[in-house]
């Protein structure tokens, strides 16, 4: 190796330091021969002696000083030689055109093949390209797999000189073009193999806990005869545990219709692989029972630890029954994942349930003195009517009420303009911002028709809320409002009017429906169920036969909602122009310009295409104050709430929506074509 000049420069400037001292001493001598001319003559004679010393060592030892810098360079960079190509970290120095300049044994040994001269990196390894090269002087980091082998690759940007003296380079790689010094790029390859698999086996190992609930037991047995009773239900329980046997589970029966599993982690992927079949299975179980039994599954898993992951098990199954069971929720961290959802939610006889929410809902009020009562926004007559039914409440206990309604829309003025035009509603309506300013901490908002907070009609009255009572039909989702006092979400209701009238009759006898009261509720839940045909149970008849007792009358409600000429033949049009896609789905474009409101337009325009036969689900777009509305129905075959949710929408498995706001409607309806297409072909629908 040889000796750099600036190297030998320092060198030599370091032993000619001594020299340079005699002038020093010149000086000195000189101001002796002023004070006495013996001392003067005495000091430049010893200065004679060490210059001719210092010269004499200077020409003697230089030679010999240069010998051994030479020699030790020359082992140095033998040295540097011999660890580099020898090192057991694979290393590659390549230029900043990715061309490889130099590599040790360990490199050449893992790429397998000789390097040919400017032979580009990524030849060799794909994902060291131009896109993970670091900026100049940086560092970089990229993971990759290489001959079934796990690599993290650490880079380096370095300025270095000499690229073409001929002292660092191997002589069989053409050296770069351009001078002598360039940008290079050091490449460490760690080998990670043997760590991600013991990470993987870490994983594996984790614990995953599940609750699983039979969603109707007491009403699937109450479908068959007494004799034959015990035998279902030793067909779901063997059904049940002869399913999770296949994956090392341990499972114990809690309750009647309660299960606890634990299970290693690396059985979860196997089961989301299957889609969790064990759904389709007990649901298959039928002795002569006329209801199906269905089973919701919770899972908890990637929480840290085994409290945290066991209230994630918890979180997971109370999301799936307010979803509507028959589905499997699975909550690891603040990721949620569903499966399953395909049959409707089960209606429950029992009104035990409304009975103790009606008592806790009366308490919560009694408590406060204010009451906030807000839907979701763009409020429909569900939302408005549920409101009015807890206004009723409210006032009905002595307390201050107000129902928080920004935007009216022309589908729901007639009926608030009946309340505004009556004085005994004064001060019913305000506005979100009147809300904000008059909420205090003895204060409660209460939600009604909506479960997600960013729906809501004032999401930031939820944020100064100290109290919050939820009370809905829908189905529910991974956004969800915080830490409610109450939480009613009834998922098979035909409408929120439906619940909030099943709660009236039990909150107490001096709650007393007015008639204008009664026609907002009665419109509600007429206009959610389509006229009594989607979601309508027994119970929807009977809250509907409460509220006739009210005094809703038919007649007056169904000519305050009836559609004007220009609205029909738009409807008409859209229905016209509905595409099929799959032969089984029907998409449409509802052209609402004009229309007073175009959402519900849309809506009424999807329901009707249900009618016609061999269509499965229908999806009707709507473009409106810069977004793209999609309303979704089906009857029974499909789930159109997992489509939705697939889209960020949501709602019921027969009627959900979704809104889009960076997309033309031609592309919302390619969204909505492509989710179909993936789902049919992945069994999710």
């Amino acid at each position: 190796m040889r000796i750099k000049g600036n190297m030998r420069n320092i060198i030599s400037m370091l032993l000619q330091v001594p020299l340079y001292m005699c002038v020093l001493l010149v000086i000195m001598d000189i101001y002796l021969f002023t004070i006495n001319t013996d001392a003067g003559i005495t000091g430049l004679i010893f200065t004679a002696v060490y210059a001719v010393i210092c010269a004499a060592f200077f020409v003697i030892r230089w030679k010999k000083l240069d010998r051994e810098l030479v020699k030790f360079g020359i082992g140095f960079d033998q040295a540097q030689r011999k660890l580099l190509s020898e090192m057991s970290v694979p290393y590659v120095i390549i230029d900043e055109e990715g061309c490889i300049l130099w590599a040790d044994s360990e490199f050449l040994r893992l790429s397998g093949e000789r390097i040919k001269n400017r032979q580009h990196i990524d030849e060799i390894i794909p994902e060291l390209n131009f896109s993970v090269f670091p900026p100049v002087d940086g560092k970089s980091e990229v993971s990759f797999d290489f001959r079934e082998m796990n690599f993290k690759a650490h880079l380096r940007s370095f300025e270095m000189d000499g690229l073409d003296d001929g002292s660092f380079w191997n002589s069989e790689k053409r050296r770069p073009s351009g001078g002598k010094s360039g940008r290079a790029i050091g490449i460490y390859l760690y080998d990670e193999t043997l760590i991600r698999k013991l990470q993987k086996d870490i994983q594996d190992q984790e614990l995953a806990i599940g609750l699983l609930y039979i969603d109707n037991y007491d009403e699937a047995l109450e479908s068959i005869d007494e004799v034959r009773r015990s035998l279902l239900t030793a067909l779901v329980n063997r059904k049940i545990n002869k399913f999770f046997q296949n994956y090392d589970t341990v499972i114990k029966n809690i309750e009647k219709d309660k299960y606890i599993l634990v299970f290693q982690r690396q059985y979860l992927e196997k089961l989301k692989a299957t889609k969790f079949p064990i759904l389709d299975e007990v649901r298959s179980v039928n002795i002569g029972n006329d209801m199906s039994v269905t089973i919701s599954l919770g899972i908890g898993v990637r929480n840290g630890t085994y409290i945290r992951t066991y209230d994630a098990a918890r979180a997971a199954i109370d999301l799936a029954l307010g979803r509507g069971g028959d589905q499997v929720v699975i909550k690891g961290g603040e990721n949620i994942e569903y499966y399953g959802g395909k049959s409707g939610s089960v209606e429950k006889n029992t009104k035990v349930k409304a009975r103790v929410k009606a008592h806790a809902l009366r308490e919560l009020i009694e408590s406060k003195d204010k009451i906030f009562i807000m839907g979701h926004s763009m409020p429909d007559i569900d939302a408005f009517g549920s409101a009015v039914g807890v206004y009723r409440i409210a006032k009905g206990l002595n307390k201050e009420a107000h129902i928080v309604l920004d935007q009216i829309t022309s589908s729901l003025e007639i009926m608030v303009d009946r309340f505004r035009n009556n004085s005994d509603y004064d001060g019913m309506i305000i506005s979100s911002q009147q809300a904000l300013e008059a909420i205090d901490p003895l204060s409660i908002v209460i939600v009604v028709d909506v479960n997600r907070p960013s729906h809501t009609e004032c999401p930031e009255l939820l944020e100064k809320a100290k109290q919050v009572v939820v009370l809905d039909h829908h189905r529910q989702s991974s956004e969800v409002i915080a830490n409610p006092s109450l939480s009613y979400i009834e998922t098979a209701a035909s409408s929120a009017c439906e619940v909030i009238a099943e709660i009236i009759q039990y909150i107490g006898d001096d709650i007393k429906l007015k008639q204008i009261e009664a026609d907002a509720m009665f419109a509600g839940v007429m206009i959610d169920s389509n006229g009594f045909v989607t979601k309508t149970g027994i119970r929807t008849f009977e809250a509907a036969a409460y509220l006739r007792r009210c005094g809703a009358d038919v007649t007056r409600i169904r000519k305050a909602f009836r559609t004007d000429m220009p609205e029909y033949l738009a409807k008409a049009r859209s229905i016209a122009s509905a595409q099929m896609f799959m032969g089984c789905y029907a998409l449409a474009v509802c052209d609402a310009e004009g229309a007073a409101s175009p959402t519900v337009l849309g809506a009424q325009v999807a329901n009707e295409l249900m009618d016609v036969s061999n269509i499965k689900a229908s999806f009707v777009f709507t473009e409106y104050n810069n977004m793209i509305y999609v309303s979704a129905r089906s009857i029974d075959e499909v789930n159109v709430q997992v489509v939705m949710e697939k889209l960020g929408g949501g709602g019921h498995m027969s009627v959900a929506g979704a809104q889009f706001t960076d997309c033309t409607l031609e592309e919302a309806m390619d969204r909505v074509r492509d989710v179909l297409a993936a789902m049919t072909e992945g069994g999710e629908i």
